[in-house]
C-alpha cells in the first residue's frame, strides 16, 4: 500500500500507516541508521542526536547518538511541535523560543535542552513520519551549510527505510512465487516481469543514498572531521553492499525466464569455469578430476552459472586444512545426461538435502560466507531446461550434487 486512491486523487498514507509499512518500530535500527544519527551529531558539532518517528500518541527513537533510544509521549516531544514544518528548524536557545520554552525537555521536568535543530523525515509519497534532530544542553548557533547537511542526512534516513521496504517486498514475492514448482514456467515469466518493475523502485533510493553520501563526503563539515568522514564512508559502503544484494536477488528472479538454447559442448563451459576459478583453486591447492562431458542443447550462460556455483561450493565448504578434491562425472539416464560434482567436504545431512535448494537456506555452522541463494538459482536454471537437481553422499562422505539436462 503506497497510497490510497479516492476517485482520481491519490491520498498519501497517514504517518502511522507509513511507519507500520516500513516496520520501523518492529525491527532494530541497524548500523546504517545508527551511522546516520552519529553523522548528524558530528556534522552539527553537538553531542546528541536522534531519529524520531512520531505516531498518533508517541515519539519513538529508532537510532540515537549520545543517548539511549527511548519512547516518550507525543505531547512531550519537541519534534512533534514542529512536525508539520517541512523546513529545517533551528532554535539556538530553546528556552527563549516560544515554541519550546514550556516543553518538559526544555523546562527541566525531563531535561534542560537548549540548542535544538531538526529536519523532516518525508516519505516519497509526501508523508512526514518524524524528524531527525540534534540537541545540546548548551545554546549554539548553526551555520547554514550545516543546517543544509542535516536535511540531506534526514533524506538519507528515509532512503534507508525505503530500501528496506522494497528489498523485503521483493524477497517476499520471490519466495511466494518459487514455492509453486508446478507453475515453473509461469513463475519464471512473473519473476522476470516483477524484477523489471521493481528494479527502478529499488535503484532510485539506493542511487540517492550513494550519490548524496559522496556529496556529503565533500562537505567542509565532514572533510574537517575524521570521525564524520569515517561515518560517511561506512554509510557509502553499506549502500554498496545493499546494491550487491539487490543485484543478486534480481539475477535470481531472471534465471530461467528466457533461455537462449544452442548446441553446447559442456567441456568448453567447464573449461571456462575452471579458468575463472583458477585463483581460488590454486589458493586452496584444490585438485579437479573430470570426465569427458557431452554435448547438449542449452543456454550457455545459465549452464555456466550452474557449474560455477557447484564447483565454487565444493571448494568453499571443504574445511580449512584439507585440500579440496573435486570430481566432475557424467552418466546417461534415459534421454538425459546426469552431471555430478563431488567433493571431499563435510557433506550435507539427509534431512537438509531438499532444503539447501530453497532460497536463503544454508547448511553448516555459518563460518562460510554466502547469501544462501546459489543452489536455489542453480535449481531454477536446471528446471527451466527441463532437468532435475539433487544431492547425495559422495564416496568418503562428501557431497555429490547432480543435475540433469536433456541431450
Amino acid at each position: 500500500m503506497d497510497a490510497e486512491i479516492h476517485g482520481d486523487t491519490a491520498v498519501a498514507p497517514t504517518a502511522d500507516d507509513a511507519i507500520e509499512r516500513y516496520r520501523a518500530l518492529e525491527e532494530p535500527g541497524g548500523r546504517d541508521l545508527q551511522a546516520l544519527a552519529e553523522l548528524a551529531a558530528l556534522v552539527c558539532d553537538v553531542p546528541n542526536s536522534a531519529i524520531n518517528l512520531i505516531t498518533r500518541d508517541q515519539q519513538h527513537q529508532i537510532a540515537a547518538a549520545g543517548i539511549d533510544p527511548s519512547v516518550c509521549s507525543r505531547d512531550d516531544s519537541m519534534c512533534a511541535v514542529v512536525l508539520g514544518d517541512d523546513r529545517t528548524v533551528v532554535a539556538p536557545d530553546a528556552s527563549m523560543d516560544p515554541r519550546f520554552s514550556t516543553n518538559p525537555f526544555v523546562s527541566g521536568v525531563i531535561d534542560t535542552v537548549r540548542f535544538y535543530a531538526s529536519a523532516p523525515l518525508i516519505t516519497p509519497e509526501g508523508t512526514t513520519i518524524g524528524r531527525l534532530c540534534v540537541f545540546d544542553t548548551e545554546p549554539h548557533e548553526l551555520a547554514a551549510e550545516r543546517a543544509a547537511t542535516l536535511r540531506v542526512v534526514a533524506q538519507r534516513v528515509v532512503d534507508v527505510l525505503e530500501l528496506r521496504l522494497r528489498s523485503r517486498q521483493l524477497e517476499q514475492s520471490l519466495v511466494e512465487l518459487t514455492r509453486t514448482q508446478e507453475e515453473l514456467t509461469r513463475s519464471n515469466e512473473l519473476l522476470s516481469l516483477f524484477a523489471s518493475q521493481v528494479s527502478h523502485d529499488l535503484r532510485s533510493p539506493l542511487t540517492a543514498v550513494l550519490a548524496n553520501t559522496e556529496l556529503l563526503a565533500t562537505e567542509p563539515a565532514v572533510t574537517r572531521d575524521p570521525d564524520a568522514s569515517e561515518l560517511v564512508t561506512a554509510t557509502y559502503e553499506a549502500g554498496r553492499r545493499m546494491g550487491a544484494m539487490i543485484d543478486t536477488i534480481l539475477r535470481y528472479a531472471r534465471v530461467g525466464a528466457e533461455l537462449d538454447r544452442e548446441p553446447l559442448r559442456l567441456d568448453d563451459v567447464l573449461d571456462h569455469v575452471l579458468e575463472d576459478l583458477a585463483p581460488i583453486l590454486t589458493a586452496r591447492s584444490a585438485r579437479v578430476r573430470r570426465e569427458p562431458l557431452p554435448r547438449v542443447l542449452a543456454d550457455r550462460t545459465q549452464v555456466y552459472a550452474i557449474l560455477l556455483n557447484l564447483l565454487s561450493n565444493a571448494v568453499k565448504f571443504t574445511p580449512p586444512g584439507r585440500d579440496p578434491e573435486i570430481h566432475v562425472g557424467v552418466t546417461r539416464e534415459g534421454d538425459q545426461w546426469r552431471i555430478t560434482v563431488s567433493d571431499n567436504g563435510p557433506g550435507i545431512p539427509p534431512e537438509a538435502r531438499e532444503a539447501v535448494f530453497e532460497l536463503h537456506t544454508r547448511v553448516g555452522d555459518g563460518s562460510v560466507e554466502g547469501s544462501g541463494i546459489g543452489l536455489a538459482t542453480a535449481r531454477r536454471a536446471v528446471e527451466a531446461h527441463g532437468g532435475r537437481v539433487g544431492v547425495e553422499s559422495a564416496p568418503g562422505g562428501g557431497a555429490a550434487v547432480w543435475f540433469t539436462l536433456p541431450g
